[in-house]
């Protein structure tokens, strides 16, 4: 890959996250104002302090405006992008790499999604016309293929994978309980995941992210600068993005038990923050699990399981809060829910609280991160279905070099 990175170039200085629930009393300019009060009084600084601003939404308006007027900006650049579920986190790539070039000394990346009251579930995303190749399929469609093609491809029994599934969604759940800001904070047995009604395959509902309102933002500066503000700032290591040509569609090889998208995202992250070892280096991970067997996946595609054994890995607690890596310890899409352009600054958020021993509930702490030689964290989205997808992933840390 051509990527060079900008390692220890960027700080992370402050950050915001509304709660993600169906806020049937707040509008976006709600949302988008209480993310980002937040995230000035985290850094300490004004919005006038602020040079620029990108805003990510999937459908919350078609320009900076959006933003801008209920923040009151004046004369300031907002830059409105999105990129699928990847959406919050690009606007972070991009406002990184702005202060990186020297255009700006303090930006400010703000996601934010407002779908539950608009009379439709979730977004109102009518498919562009095509040549007839793309997928068809809902997106519960499309990754409860990837269940029995694993089963097939590695000889897991059916019902080892579904315990595993399950087991996604009891960890997730259990760590949402103990998240004030999670969408849905009760924890959930494997038998009541199984038991579920099915939505697509051999995936319930439970297996599937709820959607929600919300809003979250970061605030960058270049490192050098990043005390001025922050006793205790969050380094970027690495911003990967990919994005498919959506060949898997057509690809009669592409067998869904890769995302491969991702496997190439993860190993240019790695390259542009020098990493060898994932597991030996990453505290925890905040992942894309917009399905519990799409976790499972990821776990492989992200260097931390071995090919064909990361249900088994989840079975034995590998990824709990207690585990080597904890994944999704503020409860992920699954429990969190899924504004879609906030979603990737959520995660970044949850790492700035392990990282620096802030989780709000002593029950939520990674453990992984008391080992001195852990000081990453590694947030992750897709967007997309299985052959047809963008990947984003950022790895940030306590130190520099």
């Amino acid at each position: 890959m051509a990527s060079h990175g900008i390692k220890d170039q960027i700080a992370i200085i402050g950050v915001g996250c509304t709660r993600f629930v169906e806020h049937w009393d707040a509008g976006l300019d709600d949302l988008i104002i209480t993310a980002a009060d937040a995230a000035y009084a985290s850094a300490g600084i004004d919005k006038a302090d602020v040079d620029a601003y990108w805003f990510g939404t999937a459908q919350g308006g078609m320009s900076g405006i959006t933003m801008a007027r209920p923040l009151q900006l004046q004369n300031k650049p907002v830059t409105r992008v999105e990129n699928y579920c990847a959406t919050g986190s690009e606007a972070l790539r991009q406002a990184a790499y702005a202060v990186a070039s020297g255009a700006y000394d303090v930006a400010m990346a703000l996601g934010a999604e407002k779908t539950k009251d608009s009379g439709f579930q979730g977004l109102n995303a009518a498919p562009p016309p095509n040549d007839g190749t793309a997928r068809s399929l809902t997106a519960a469609a499309m990754y409860s293929m990837v269940a029995p093609a694993y089963c097939e491809k590695f000889g897991v029994d059916a019902a080892d994978m579904r315990h595993a599934m399950a087991r996604v969604a009891e960890k997730n759940h259990h760590n949402g309980a103990r998240n004030p800001l999670a969408q849905f904070q009760r924890e959930v047995s494997i038998d009541t995941v199984c038991a579920s009604p099915k939505v697509a395959g051999d995936l319930g509902v439970y297996d599937c992210a709820g959607v929600a309102d919300g809003a979250a933002a970061v605030i960058i500066c270049r490192a050098e600068d990043a005390h001025k503000y922050c006793d205790n700032p969050l380094y970027i290591k690495a911003l990967s993005f990919v994005a498919g040509n959506g060949s898997g569609l057509t690809d009669p090889d592409y067998d869904y038990t890769t995302f491969p998208e991702i496997a190439a995202c993860a190993q240019d992250a790695y390259t542009q923050a020098g990493i060898t070892d994932p597991s030996a280096s990453i505290a925890m991970a905040e992942v894309h699990d917009c399905f519990t067997v799409t976790e499972l996946v990821l776990m492989e595609d992200l260097g931390f399981s071995e090919r064909g054994t990361a249900w088994k890995d989840m079975l034995d607690g590998r990824f709990d809060l207690e585990g080597e890596v904890a994944v999704n310890p503020d409860g992920g899409l699954k429990s969190f829910g899924h504004p879609v352009g906030a979603s990737g600054l959520r995660m970044v958020y949850e790492a700035w609280l392990q990282l620096r021993g802030k989780a709000p509930d002593e029950r939520r702490v990674a453990a992984a991160h008391r080992d001195p030689a852990k000081t990453l964290a590694l947030t992750h989205n897709l967007g997309g279905y299985p052959g047809e997808m963008v990947s984003f992933i950022a790895i940030v840390g306590t130190e520099l070099g």
